[in-house]
């Protein structure tokens, strides 16, 4: 892809894993791209590559920001898709970070130029992370559905299968186009609560983060984004107690879903015991 420009020579990465996030209709309640940033600031991600927007984008729609300092314009940021790279030496592979916006034209250019970016990095697996608006609650754990591209990661990953079909974000095409390089691919979707998508959620973002390290082996410390998640609930929670046709719903929502793991033969994780999962996860990382 022309429109790509690598910022010095390709790095020389092990065994990288590539992992997308884009804002826009993928990314309910900024979770996904709240999960992304989170992961390059933990792993101290260098920038690798840049997409010039010009040719993926219709200005009208997807408009350019302008700073101003002191009432003087400074610059004009542009909307973008940034590759970062970072070495995890307490990992078995590298990672690779897209931070994206979707884009508005040339979706098959622009998918096939992101895949064989990967390809030049020596990625062996892309993952995509998404959020969708769902009839869920706000007090449950976030459910995380997913796609891979073969049964058994599907059954490695313990994913809840996704039986959506119908119109799909820039998520979807990178993922395909991905696998038709031969990549190992999956597909990561938070569900956030109808009721609040305007509200960022946090709880969403740390929920894709601790699946994504499962499914890498990378660990990522985001303590900052478990402050939020209780700054979130207990937000919500007040908000929610105020009225009463919203706690209405919510507590039908919790009955529906109590009911639906029940029909599945499981039980709800507390919050401990995910915590549990989570620092026995830290202790097989070693370093």
């Amino acid at each position: 892809m022309e429109s790509l420009t690598w910022e010095s020579d390709v790095p020389q990465l092990r065994s990288p894993v590539l992992v997308c996030s884009f804002r826009g209709w993928n990314d309910a309640a900024s979770a996904s791209s709240r999960a992304l940033a989170t992961a390059a600031e933990s792993l101290d991600a260098e920038l690798v590559a840049q997409v010039d927007p010009e040719e993926f984008f219709d200005f009208q729609t997807t408009r350019p920001t302008i700073s101003l300092s002191d009432g003087v314009a400074r610059h004009i940021e542009w909307p973008q898709n940034n590759l970062y790279a970072a070495r995890v030496p307490a990992a078995d592979r590298d990672i690779v970070l897209l931070d994206g916006t979707e884009p508005n034209l040339r979706w098959r250019t622009f998918s096939e130029g992101i895949a064989t970016a990967a390809d030049t990095l020596g990625a062996e697996m892309v993952v995509t992370m998404g959020a969708l608006i769902a009839e869920v609650s706000h007090t449950l754990p976030v459910p995380i559905t997913g796609l891979a591209s073969s049964e058994e990661l599907v059954e490695e990953l313990d994913l809840e299968r996704s039986n959506y079909e119908g119109p799909t974000g820039i998520v979807g095409v990178v993922h395909d186009c991905c696998r038709q390089l031969g990549m190992t691919s999956a597909s990561l979707w938070a569900a956030v609560p109808h009721y609040v998508a305007a509200v960022p959620n946090p709880k969403a973002a740390l929920a894709l983060l601790r699946r994504l390290e499962g499914l890498t082996g990378i660990a990522v410390e985001a303590s900052e984004l478990e402050l939020e998640t209780e700054g979130y609930e207990e937000q919500i929670g007040r908000a929610v107690d105020a009225n009463p046709e919203i706690k209405e719903l919510v507590e039908r929502i919790e009955a529906e879903q109590a009911e639906q793991f029940a029909g599945e033969g499981g039980e709800l994780p507390s919050a401990d015991s995910i915590a549990r999962e989570f620092q026995q996860f830290l202790r097989q990382q070693g370093k």
